[in-house]
This record gives structure tokens, sequence and C-alpha cells, in this order.
């Protein structure tokens, strides 16, 4: 910050990338999903603008967390402020029997893996977690967790080519 407050332009750039990074990860922890990129945009363009208060003799951790606490207040008065639709009474609900048998399918096919394997495909090709959240939810190293997916991937292929009722 003080390389930036300089006028050190690649400087200020890294230090934005990796703000905007911790912001991210700070808001997920706090606020819905859909709010997460507006709370980052703000605080940055925030910190941008305050940047001249920053007083190089003290950490940067505690002044942008002061101010990333300060707009994570700002979105929760945002959304306390937001009308809420009302459901009407009477919801059309859908047929749910694709996704019912489709689960159910999965499920069966992820049975018949490793659970390494399995839970591998589950977290990242399922739930859309990244190899590295995975890895450290499973307890194996990132290629570990890309060689569980691979093999898996491959032995579901095998299985469901040699289902005769598989299109």
């Amino acid at each position: 910050m003080e390389a930036a407050q300089n006028g050190h332009g690649g400087a200020y750039r890294r230090l934005l990338g990796e703000t905007s990074e911790w912001l991210k990860r700070y808001f997920e922890r706090r606020l819905p999903p859909g709010d997460v990129d507006d709370a980052v945009q703000e605080t940055l363009l925030t910190i941008h603008r305050r940047r001249h208060t920053y007083d190089p003799q003290y950490p940067f951790g505690p002044w942008l967390a002061a101010i990333a606490k300060n707009k994570w207040i700002d979105q929760l008065r945002n959304l306390a402020r937001r009308p809420s639709d009302e459901l009407p009474d009477e919801i059309a609900v859908g047929d749910h029997e694709a996704s019912v048998v489709s689960s159910s399918v999965l499920a069966s096919l992820l049975d018949q893996l490793r659970p390494a394997q399995a839970q591998a495909i589950l977290l990242v090709k399922v739930q859309g977690h990244s190899i590295e959240d995975a890895s450290g939810e499973i307890g194996l190293s990132p290629s570990a967790v890309k060689m569980n997916i691979h093999r898996g991937l491959a032995r579901l292929t095998a299985t469901i080519e040699k289902t005769p009722d598989v299109e």
C-alpha cells in the first residue's frame, strides 16, 4: 500500500488483486452469494477513494478489515431494506420425477466407485467445488483429487457403455 501511495502502478494493481481475493473470501462467509461481488466492488472503490488515509506506520490488515466491516454493515442494511415479495398462495409445482430419477441413477453409479473417486467427482463435477477446495475437504493432494476424478469418470464411462438400456 505504501508503494501504491507513492505512485507505483504495479504495486497498486497487485494490491487491488490480492485485496479483491481477500474481500471475496470475507464477504462469501457473510453475505448471500448474489451480493458478494457488489460488496467487493464497493469496498475496492472505497479503498481507492480512501487510500490517502492509510498510515504506513500501521499494519494494512486492520485498516482493510475496518473498511470491509463497514461495507458489510452497509450491505446488511441494504438487504434489510429490500422489498420481500410475498409468495402467492397457489404456486405451481413442477414435476420432479426427472431430477429424482437422475439423482437416483447418479447415486447408484457413484456407489460403484471407490469412495475417494466418488467423493472427488461429487464435489468437483456435481457440486462445482474447485480442485483445491475438494482437496482440502477430502484430505488428498490436488493431483490425487484430479487422478481420482479421471479414473472414476473412466470407470463410470465403461459402466455406462456396458449397460444395454442407455442410449
